[in-house]
């Protein structure tokens, strides 16, 4: 039997730090002043260049994300000029728009544009979730999420573990998620930054490991189980252990607003391991 395939997703802040909704995870938020970089549009000739580093490296996703509460008329037109030209360039890249709650309209015409998926994830279970944020609604969250299922796009949504969130509460998230069909289930591990509010992670390397097995054995029919942020932070040099336990998609790369390791490196591991890289959404 052959070994599952890795699919590798590339993210690009294609607007940053410029959120005004009071996330406590988040360092995108205005309101703690964290020190990152922050622009309202990154020069299109610069998310091309990193959407052919992207494919370079094997990756098949590549996920144009903006730092806002929602989808507005102008990041709309945005969004879909960077697909237009991103396209236009690099046409085996599948592209992914994250640009948080999105009514079904705004996601079909994202959809004409030649977008196929959409992330927004749940982030916390519904309890939680008004523990790290005030500004916008857990069930707004959600709705998004059925809208893209409405829409007929591909669906990708996950969440943070180690905010200081109970066994219950992860147990609650993933059970909301399984409930959405996602073909994708992003599992992200909170990345402390001293501006934010938020306690430091306290999940041990194990215990991220078994949320990993969670996550699988709660959303079976998930397509893939993606590590995304986090990952060096947590896992460390134990990182190849994170397929054992069920993931089958990473992001490499940096993230938003924290760097990740050299894609080298990630392709070095897969190749160590035996594992060889998706070259098409469908592979398994």
């Amino acid at each position: 039997m052959s070994s599952p395939k890795i699919f590798l997703c590339s993210i690009c802040n294609i607007n940053s730090g410029t959120c005004n909704e009071d996330c406590k995870f988040c360092s995108q938020s205005v309101k703690y002043a964290a020190d990152i970089e922050r622009y309202k549009q990154k020069p299109i000739e610069d998310i091309i260049k990193e959407a052919k580093a992207a494919e370079a490296s094997g990756a098949l996703g590549f996920c144009l994300v903006t730092a806002q509460k929602g989808l507005t008329d102008k990041t709309i037109n945005f969004v879909k000029e960077v697909a237009q030209a991103v396209k236009a360039e690099v046409p085996r890249l599948r592209l992914i728009a994250c640009n948080g709650t999105a009514t079904l309209a705004q996601l079909l015409e994202l959809k004409a544009a030649g977008i196929k998926a959409y992330n927004h994830n749940l982030e916390s279970s519904k309890r939680y979730y008004e523990e790290i944020c005030t500004t916008h609604s857990w069930q707004e969250r959600y709705e998004t999420c059925l809208n893209v299922n409405k829409a007929g796009m591909v669906l990708i949504t996950g969440g943070i573990f180690g905010m200081g969130e109970n066994q219950d509460d992860r147990i609650s998230m993933l059970q909301a998620l399984a409930t959405l069909n996602p073909t994708s289930v992003p599992i992200n591990f909170y990345h402390h930054n001293k501006a934010l509010p938020l306690k430091a992670n306290e999940l041990t390397t194990d215990e991220a490991l078994d949320l990993i097995r969670l996550s699988k054995k709660i959303i079976p029919n998930a397509d893939r189980i993606m590590v995304a942020g986090g990952r060096e932070m947590m896992f460390k040099e134990r990182q190849a252990e994170i397929f054992e336990a069920g993931a089958n998609a990473i992001v490499v790369g940096n993230y938003l607003t924290t760097r990740g390791r050299e894609k080298s490196k990630d392709l070095e591991m897969l190749k160590n391991l035996g594992l060889h890289i998706a070259k098409n959404p469908e592979d398994k």
